[in-house]
């Protein structure tokens, strides 16, 4: 007999979170076996700029074919099938040979790591009332990308001197494996297809959502998608964060080292604490959210919190421009960094908010913004520095599009409804599309 009150959501979003983790550790794995890689396979410095970008393309593309997917065939098969291609891609990367199977192979990777966070969305939507959605997707979004980003370096660096650069990329293929296994038995689309989770919890989720989020599957409808205002907004506020995040992934470490000459030892010292700022950020996100959300019971707070975070964040970066020194740089990069990671699970919130019948479209679509900030920010960064010696014009123009990205969350929204049991007690606001 099942339990009256189970808890099998937390779960279901511990093995989302693990998800996350892995795919970030994957995907930037091949960054720490550069040197030995570039040797075994005569990769020059330009062919490997070239490889670190075709995973972002792969991913940009698949995170948004994905979507419909992952809302027709329901979510547990999507990433089922995508982290088997990914951890086969991790396995046969250091015998892929030359430039051009390393090049295939990253897209190849990008494309099964693609579904992933609309798929998680997805799940997120179909598995937790709203009201607890904001640390759920803090958790995904930004604890997890955060906490991998931490962790990562360690971990990885620790393979390749214990396992060798090969052998770390195979123990990372086990990981998601393991990782398989485990979602093929635990991991289920919905509630009403979990066979221990009690009349409670099936009540509790069901309370919270809309009626169209409790389907399981369904045929994707486009037009309420490119028409809704609600995530065109998102998706140039989730470009305006990425453009910053991706900025700092890539080029952190260089201009640590060539503006302030830190040795590679003090610079891995001095990049943890960003990351560590964005795991606090991720997770106060979520409890403001969380808290916000059961008082006024709008959808739209969340476009609200997400602007204001982003406008602070931009504005963190004005002192390393005005008066840098490694102190500010670093306190207020962490800042900026840390401040950019409140809003790093709320932009799926806001997309399954903004499009709740179609999350796994609704999140694609966000995350093939962010991913085509991947391909740009540090294309533009790359330029800047070359071009002017410095890295100031570069953090100018991530705060003129966190002020651009902000403004538009901020005035431009539509008006929202709300599931029934908010505030409006069970009638519907305007609909946000």
């Amino acid at each position: 007999m099942r339990s009256s009150r189970s808890h099998v959501r937390w779960l279901t979003l511990g093995l989302i979170v693990a998800l996350i983790v892995i795919n970030y550790i994957d995907r930037s794995a091949v960054s720490y076996a550069v040197d030995p890689l570039s040797e075994a396979f005569g990769i020059s410095k330009s062919q490997y700029g070239l490889i670190s970008s075709a995973f972002s393309v792969g991913y940009m593309v698949f995170a948004f074919a994905a979507g419909p997917l992952v809302d027709r065939y329901g979510a547990r098969r999507i990433l089922l099938v995508g982290v088997a291609i990914w951890s086969v891609v991790t396995a046969v990367t250091p015998v892929s040979g030359s430039f051009i199977g390393l090049f295939v192979a990253r897209v190849i990777l990008g494309a099964g790591e693609g579904p992933g966070f609309p798929a998680a969305t997805r799940t997120v939507s179909r598995w937790l009332p709203q009201k607890e959605r904001g640390v759920a997707l803090a958790m995904v979004g930004g604890v997890a990308v955060a906490g991998s980003l931490l962790i990562g370096g360690p971990l990885v660096t620790q393979l390749i001197s214990g396992v060798g650069w090969r052998g770390m990329f195979w123990v990372l293929a086990v990981l998601g494996a393991l990782w398989f296994a485990a979602a093929w038995v635990l991991l289920w689309n919905t509630p009403e297809e979990h066979s221990r989770v009690s009349e409670w919890e099936r009540a509790h989720i069901a309370a919270g959502q809309l009626e169209e989020e409790r389907s399981s599957k369904g045929r994707v409808h486009w037009r309420p998608v490119l028409t809704n205002r609600n995530l065109w907004i998102i998706a140039v506020g989730y470009f305006a964060w990425g453009f910053m995040f991706w900025g700092f992934m890539y080029w952190l470490p260089d201009y640590l080292s060539s503006e302030y000459g830190l040795s590679i030892t003090a610079v891995g010292l001095f990049t943890v604490a960003p990351w560590a700022a964005g795991v606090v950020g991720a997770l106060l996100g979520g409890v403001i959210t969380d808290r916000v959300f059961a008082r006024t019971g709008s959808p739209r707070s969340r476009l609200t919190i997400m602007g204001v975070a982003l406008l602070l964040s931009g504005a963190a970066l004005v002192p390393i421009v005005v008066a840098p020194s490694l102190t500010v740089s670093v306190t207020f990069i962490s800042v900026g960094v840390g401040l950019g990671f409140v809003t790093g699970g709320i932009w799926w919130v806001a997309a399954i908010d903004a499009v709740p019948a179609q999350p796994g479209v609704a999140a694609g679509f966000a995350d093939a913004a962010f991913a085509l900030s991947g391909i740009v920010a540090p294309s533009v960064m790359g330029f800047i520095v070359s071009s002017t010696g410095s890295f100031s014009s570069g953090f100018v123009v991530m705060t003129v599009l966190a002020v651009i990205g902000a403004g538009s969350m901020l005035v431009l929204p539509q008006r929202d409804r709300r599931p029934a049991d908010t505030a409006s007690g069970g009638k519907p606001d305007l609909v946000a599309s």
